[in-house]
């Protein structure tokens, strides 16, 4: 296999860079125009109004970040635009996180972004301009087989992989992808360092790791706004009230701090949220065993290549920090994906995606709809 076929081409590409105005996506431009490629940098205005997003880190979103695009574009020497994709945005990201939340799930804002905007919608309109491939700043790499189909891995460096939100790309978008990140074993100070020789101004530019559109970083703040404050019980696994909560949108499966719970469990050891039902408003907590799910139900699978056919054994990821874990999985008649894990694990929510790997190679992705318990199972 051939890794980095851009690297390769026999032709240079038309390529259009997503400059988000940090650092990662300004090397990668460089890098892109280095090997030879026609590139183009574009920002993606993602704000109605930007002034809301958060300033002073690396985001997407603010009139700051758009600025320091520019910036970088005007010093690698390339033709820099600004496209506005608030109102897709608005539509697909942040209305569907609200919904998400409403429905007593946890979703992943970044890799709803991934999917339906910078794959989706910037892809499209590039495609339909002309440009053969959108690269980002993202730490993965595509690696073209002998018969020519393009694969998704992991970036050589793992510390730094972000494979996992990119697991929703399906072969088409695969096809125009382009991570000239991916294949560097450099810590993120060396490509800093990179881009400080570069004459990056965005070399120093922190990072920001939280969701780009909550202004202050206060989620629950967020929630409330948009869907009210709504007073209900916190009850244990027997149905007994313990506390209260101003929104069952405010909470997530596992946690632990801000239950607000008056009263200590019999056992004296700390409880967790288990289970959070919207339509009765009650969040249900108990203690950390009762969160160890054996087997999950996910749905709207999407492919990195050609589906896979039966039970097979792979490794899992469930969230885009988190370690691998090995488990069986089959597609189902019903469309969805069955897995079944080979050692309990906990903190899985319904709304969170599952991403599934063949070694370092992204099988593909789904988002989690139900999960079994492993109580349940026993007591069954």
């Amino acid at each position: 296999m051939t890794h980095n076929p851009e690297r390769n081409a026999q032709r240079p590409l038309r390529v259009l860079a997503a400059m988000s105005g940090g650092v990662d996506s300004a090397v990668a431009a460089a890098r892109a125009a280095d090997a030879g490629h026609d590139v183009t940098g574009v920002h993606l205005a993602l704000s109605a109004n930007p002034q809301s997003f958060r300033t002073g880190a690396r985001g997407c979103c603010t009139i700051e970040d758009s600025r320091d695009a520019r910036r970088a574009a005007d010093v690698i020497g390339i033709p820099f635009y600004v496209w506005d994709l608030a109102e897709r945005f608005r539509e697909d990201v942040v209305e569907d996180f609200v919904a998400e939340y409403e429905a007593g799930r946890t979703p992943n804002p970044c890799l709803r972004c991934n999917e339906k905007i910078k794959f989706a919608a910037l892809l499209d309109k590039a495609l339909a301009l002309g440009f053969d491939a959108v690269c980002t700043g993202h730490y993965a790499t595509v690696v073209t087989g002998p018969g020519g189909a393009r694969e998704l891995h992991r970036a050589s460096d793992m510390a730094k992989d972000q494979s996992y939100v990119l697991g929703v790309l399906d072969e088409r978008q695969l096809a125009h992808a382009m991570f000239p990140l991916g294949d560097t074993l450099t810590t993120k100070d060396e490509i800093r360092a990179e881009a400080e020789r570069r004459g990056l101004a965005v070399a120093k530019k922190p990072d920001s790791h939280d969701i780009c559109f909550i202004a202050d970083g206060d989620t629950q703040g967020f929630l409330a706004e948009r869907l009210g404050r709504a007073e209900g019980d916190i009850v244990d696994e027997s149905g007994t009230k313990v506390g209260s909560h101003d929104g069952a949108y405010g909470f997530t499966i596992g946690q632990r701090k801000g239950l607000r719970i008056g009263r200590p469990a019999a056992d004296g050891k700390p409880r967790y949220v288990l289970d959070i039902s919207p339509v009765d408003n009650t969040v249900t907590v108990g203690p950390a065993a009762a969160l160890d799910v054996v087997a999950l139900t996910a749905i709207k699978p999407r492919w990195c290549g050609t589906a896979p056919t039966g039970p097979g054994g792979y490794t899992a990821q469930l969230r885009a920090h988190g370690g691998e874990t090995p488990v069986t999985a089959e597609p189902a008649a019903d469309g969805t994906l069955r897995v079944s894990f080979e050692e309990p694990v906990r903190g899985v929510a319904p709304g969170q995606a599952i991403v599934l790997y063949d070694g370092t190679r992204v099988v593909g992705s789904a988002t989690i709809a139900t999960t079994q318990r492993r109580k349940a199972a026993l007591a069954g």
